[in-house]
């Protein structure tokens, strides 16, 4: 699952692209033209073009649409006795030139409502063995370009004098997919987009389930490995024409991507490095590795690793944490170099402040890291611990012990110092992991990531821990749902929400962290204002910062809310109110309070008591963390009782909300499900249970015999059991 950056691909600034659109792409079902197909790349170059792009397009199809239009006129100019006779197949050069009229008016057409000008160009392969003409084809189509003109080439089939143009492949070109390689060599083009109606080029046939798209061709793994099938019967090209036009243009220097054009951003996505289809690149083996890894393989090797792991004894386990713990405070200076230029590319970006404040690692972030795994070293281990010892019949026991769920994939958001949380947590708990980082992070998770797999002893293997690079490759983990046992987002809510919907495996995890502090009037003031100030102002961008502050009515006659409103905004908050606090206090009425702001902002609103402000949290909470502040037992009580979050306080900020700050050691995540773990996500909330039982030769036949005691038996401490000898 290494993953080629896309950009590196590209030796210079792409700015003179040729895209290939073949026939089985312009024609849909009968060899009808495919307008919303057609439509949907005519916008996308338009795009390309109005953003200072240069667009040459390739485009077959006029044999197709020709023949289809001629079969047409046949049958309507024919008789019924006609029809009965065997009917004579169409001339190909006919169904050419009547195609290629067609096939151009369509393009004006588009291209017309898209307020873009194009150009017809027909040439033959004979055309190219004239200097004179290939100059003035270079002259003359880069006078177009210059004039925002689409210049839309074909071979002109209809005068073609190749004697068997279906199958000749030694002449300068032979098809659209060599034209278009060849106008890339001749126009300097710096990409080539081939389009398909497939993916990509697979290992085997696309319809075949084990067929694996091949991101990156390498000449010296896949040139002996590939084997294809039939062209496609529509024009006369196929996946082995495109291949070879593209390993033709590629050792020429021009990069070259084969991709699908039925996906209706394909062609900017590939503008944009994602990692769509196959790319050809002259130096394809050193940009990616020979050997490819699929989720699948990473998978299963973090699953291995993880038995491994479990496999080590207590003492292994915590001394691996302990030199990772050494290992992060060794190479600091490494990481926080690595930091500083994430943080630097996404300030250059224009990212959001609460984003950028997420990514900085700052000064004492690894030494807090390597405290909090050694303090994680330190606990009792989790993995085996005997829950539960129940004496089923005589000389029958069974056990129900703690275990490591299997392997764990964790997509996470903008914080490179969740990796190593996450990753220590997965050690200590005996799981394999996968992490999937945000790009503004990857110097950071890249470098964390080898730091941490260059610690693990090679008994157990860096493969414990798999770094996914490509957002792309999301979709292929998620499902793997026999070989992946947890989800566990952290980020938006979108994302959550995403995932969710996109898995069969389970997911762990909270969308929204949209926290309040409810004041009530008994409060303290200036405890009030120590705790809202800090809920929000500690760490505005946590899903742990207060984002609502809710206020009892009787504090608006004794001055308590105006204190409490020129504590935030005098530290630089910004207050929106809902409908009550947003005429008191003359602020602006927030759209929605189901809002996170993970800024230096919340809102503020009045309620009438703690029942008030329960039904607030209710209608507009996610469920995460709340807080009352009260000096009222009674009051305070019923606020822990009802109000329904996954972590509920009385006088103490929300931002004790926090694995490492409950004692977990470190979180994975903060889960507001009610299955499973909740809140804080620490070693517990990543076991699941065994049963273990121990007999001496016992069967149940019919439970002939048995005599069941279903008798409790005391289970020892760990500590007794080395105590004892057992």
């Amino acid at each position: 699952m290494e993953e080629i950056d896309r950009s590196r691909a590209f030796s210079k600034d792409v700015r003179r692209i040729v895209v290939k659109v073949g026939t089985a792409v312009v024609t849909g079902k009968g060899g009808r033209l495919a307008l919303g197909r057609l439509g949907a790349i005519c916008e996308q170059l338009a795009e390309l073009n109005s953003d200072g792009f240069e667009v040459i397009l390739v485009s077959s199809g006029a044999v197709g649409l020709g023949r289809q239009r001629l079969r047409y006129r046949q049958l309507v100019n024919s008789s019924f006795a006609d029809l009965q006779k065997p009917q004579i197949e169409l001339d190909g050069k006919a169904c050419a030139g009547v195609g290629q009229s067609s096939l151009m008016a369509y393009y004006e057409a588009m291209f017309d409502q898209l307020d873009v000008t194009v150009a017809q160009m027909l040439v033959t392969d004979s055309n190219f063995k004239d200097k004179d003409f290939r100059k003035q084809l270079s002259e003359t189509v880069k006078a177009m370009l210059k004039m925002r003109v689409i210049p839309i080439f074909n071979e002109n089939d209809a005068i073609s004098t190749r004697k068997a143009p279906y199958k000749d492949a030694t002449g300068i070109f032979w098809d659209n997919d060599s034209l278009a390689a060849l106008l890339s060599l001749e126009l300097e083009a710096d990409l080539l987009i081939l389009l398909s109606d497939v993916e990509g080029l697979y290992t085997g046939p696309p319809s075949d389930p084990e067929s694996k798209l091949i991101h990156t061709y390498i000449k010296e793994k896949h040139q002996d490995e590939i084997t294809f099938g039939e062209k496609s019967k529509l024009g006369r090209g196929g996946m082995t024409a495109k291949v070879k036009a593209a390993v033709n243009a590629a050792d020429y220097g021009i990069p070259v991507i084969i991709t699908s054009g039925f996906a209706a951003e394909n062609i900017a996505n590939v503008i944009r490095g994602l990692r769509v289809g196959t790319l050809f690149h002259k130096d394809a083996h050193l940009l990616a590795p020979v050997v490819d890894t699929s989720s699948r393989d990473m998978a299963v090797a973090a699953r291995e690793s993880s038995r491994k792991l479990q496999a080590l004894s207590s003492e292994d386990r915590k001394k691996i944490l302990l030199d990772i713990a050494n290992a992060l405070e060794a190479n600091e200076k490494k990481i926080k170099a690595e930091n500083d230029l994430d943080v630097a590319a996404a300030q250059g970006a224009g990212y959001e402040e609460s984003m950028i404040a997420r990514l900085v690692m700052k000064p004492g972030k690894i030494s807090n890291l390597a405290a909090s795994i050694r303090q994680l070293a330190e606990m009792d281990d989790p993995i085996g611990h005997v829950l539960k010892k129940t004496q089923v019949a005589d000389d029958l026991i069974l056990e129900k012990t703690s275990s490591p769920l299997g392997v764990l994939l964790i997509i996470f958001e903008s914080r490179p110092d969740a990796l190593v949380q996450i990753a220590s947590l997965a050690i200590r708990s005996g799981n394999g992991l996968l992490l999937k980082g945000g790009k503004e992070a990857c110097r950071s998770n890249a470098i964390l990531h080898k730091v941490i797999t260059d610690a693990i002893p090679e008994t157990v293997g860096g493969k414990l821990i798999g770094l996914v690079t490509s957002r792309d490759e999301i979709p292929d983990l998620l499902k793997l749902d026999d070989v992946i046992d947890l989800v566990i987002p952290r980020g938006s809510n979108k994302l959550v929400s995403q995932i969710k919907n996109s898995t069969k495996i389970p997911v762990l995890g909270h969308a929204d962290g949209i926290c309040h502090v409810y004041v009530d009037k008994s409060c303290k003031p200036d405890m009030a204002k120590r705790l809202v100030t800090d809920a929000k102002l500690d760490y505005p961008a946590a899903c742990n910062a207060m984002e609502t502050l809710l206020v009892h009515k009787d504090l608006e006659q004794n001055g308590v809310l105006n204190e409490l409103v020129y504590a935030l905004q005098s530290s630089g908050v910004t207050l929106y109110g809902g409908p009550k606090a947003s005429a008191k206090l003359n602020i602006p009425e927030t759209p929605s309070f189901h809002h996170e702001y993970s800024s230096k902002a919340c809102t503020v609103e009045i309620v009438e008591d703690v029942h008030g402000a329960i039904d607030h949290i209710h209608q507009h909470g996610s469920a995460h963390t709340d807080c009352i502040v009260t000096e009222d037992s009674e009051v305070a009580e019923i606020f822990l009782r009802r109000v329904d979050s996954a972590a509920v306080f009385h006088n103490a900020s929300t931002r004790f909300s926090d694995g490492f700050r409950f004692g977990l050691g470190a979180e994975v995540g903060i889960s507001t499900s009610r299955i499973h773990a909740r809140g804080p996500v620490g070693v517990e909330g990543l076991l699941t249970t065994r049963w273990i039982m121990r007999g001496k030769g016992q069967i149940v036949d019919g439970d002939n015999g048995v005599v069941y005691t279903h008798k409790d038996l005391p289970v020892l401490k760990r500590t007794e059991i080395i105590e004892n000898g057992f």
